[in-house]
């Protein structure tokens, strides 16, 4: 496990999912092990609406700080949204697909990142 996060993007997506309400929220270093981002950010919702409104929350607090997401996936369903940032890419997903899916086990080689309570 890593000593704590070193990305101040990776930090405030946390801090704004956690405002939004999410659950189960991990962070996993990616850096060496993909070229596609430094940083997972995984978190939980309890409904497709919750859902939704933690993505908008995260995408709305970054914009502010002016962030705008590469690209964003997966609204119109609701049950895993994607937000990608320049080295962190957000994983928002309802309970039932992120027991499904298993992002953490199948990135099992990435170490978790500790992140503040």
């Amino acid at each position: 496990m890593s000593t704590g996060i070193s990305s101040d993007l990776t930090s405030k997506i946390v801090e704004f999912a956690r405002e939004g309400n999410a659950t189960d929220i991990v962070v996993l270093d990616l850096q060496g092990l993909t070229v596609l981002t430094d940083y997972f950010v995984i978190a939980s919702g309890r409904s497709t609406i919750q859902v939704k409104s933690i993505a908008e929350k995260i995408e709305d607090e970054l914009l502010e700080c002016g962030e705008k997401p590469l690209r964003r996936e997966g609204f119109n369903e609701g049950r895993w949204i994607i937000l990608d940032y320049p080295g962190v890419m957000v994983h928002i997903f309802r309970q039932e697909e992120r027991e499904l899916y298993q992002l953490e086990r199948l990135w099992g080689d990435a170490p978790l990142v500790r992140i503040n309570n």
